[in-house]
């Protein structure tokens, strides 16, 4: 594997997220790779096409098999090689809130964490197969019917009364919702007491309802960024990767789902339509009273916009969709 050639826009997000220990990171990739691969027996290590935040790489682990004397298991001493991921990035409470979170929903409807080293920032994952994303699904009304089944097993794992039965150093590892929305704070600084690109009307509506959106006593440990892309088809069923591993009221969940996959909004009244169809398919599965996922889905679109202008990014769909959001009845 020749890390020299990993494309130049990963390289370019990794210094410019993290700065000078991202340069260190990438300069100290290769070790990284070795001493990750000599731990757990990796080899056939091959980069994804798409990487962004993290190294990710497809992998191979060896295993030796005892013999079975039936005959149903290979002779002993047989390598037999396990299709995995290898996942490793600047360390940092995001990635250790992942691995925590990996730990905690064990497999319930999420890929299963294998190894892995806080310090370091290695993590070994179960290779979901075929891989398949829910956003390859062409019905919309299929798709969220899935991703509500999904959600529904990993709420099995993310009790708050789960969280509560293990050491509170176990709680500090997560991230917490309310810190990503202390973020909305900042806008009104940043444009002078205005409110830049924001409808005045739409960000003062979210300002207005989210104490109430944070009075919901319905807390739990959840993906984060739980959308189509994150959702994959694996001899075990749908499952979730790259969890964020947010504390709070569960109903953001269905927020960056709403906003997801990123496709033209040219047609405003075809996306609201299929919006509309999202909510009464969620409220009817989860329970949960439209206005709930309506107010979640306008916040997370806004909170969505002021990331992107944060990061010298165009706001302009997930704006865009807080409108659309806004109108839904």
């Amino acid at each position: 594997m020749n890390l020299s050639k990993l494309p130049a826009d990963f390289k370019e997000t990794i210094q410019n997220v993290f700065g000078e220990k991202g340069k260190v990171f990438l300069n100290n990739l290769p070790d990284l790779v070795y001493e990750a691969s000599t731990r757990w027996g990796l080899t056939d290590i091959q980069p994804v096409s798409n990487l962004s935040f993290h190294f990710v790489a497809f992998a191979k682990r060896s295993s030796t098999t005892p013999q079975n004397t039936r005959g149903s298991a290979p002779p002993s001493g047989t390598s037999q090689d396990e299709d995995v991921i290898l996942k490793m990035g600047v360390v940092n409470p995001e990635l250790i809130s992942e691995m925590t979170a990996l730990k905690l929903f064990n497999g319930n409807g999420a890929c299963r964490l294998l190894e892995c080293d806080e310090q370091k920032g290695f993590l070994l994952l179960e290779r979901l197969k075929p891989g398949k994303m829910l956003s390859e699904l062409e019905d919309d009304d299929e798709r969220t019917d899935i991703a509500a089944d999904v959600m529904q097993r990993m709420e099995s794992a993310s009790l708050l009364a789960n969280l509560q039965e293990q050491a509170p150093a176990l709680q500090n590892k997560f991230m917490k919702l309310s810190d990503w929305f202390d973020g909305l704070k900042r806008i009104r600084p940043h444009f002078d007491d205005g409110t830049g690109p924001f409808p005045k009307e739409i960000l003062e509506r979210v300002e207005s309802f989210l104490p109430e959106l944070f009075a919901d006593k319905d807390v739990k440990l959840m993906h984060g960024d739980f959308h189509h892309f994150n959702i994959l088809l694996s001899e075990r069923g749908w499952l979730i990767i790259d969890p964020k591993g947010v504390i709070g009221p569960v109903g953001y969940e269905v927020g960056p789902l709403m906003l997801n996959p990123w496709d033209s909004i040219s047609d405003g009244s075809r996306f609201k339509v299929r919006a509309e169809r999202r909510v009464s398919i969620l409220s009817e599965r989860l329970g949960w009273e439209r206005e709930k996922i309506i107010n979640w889905s306008t916040a997370h679109a806004v909170l969505s916009a002021w990331w992107s202008i944060e990061d010298g990014m165009d706001a302009e769909y997930s704006l865009s969709c807080a409108q659309i959001f806004s109108e839904i009845k």
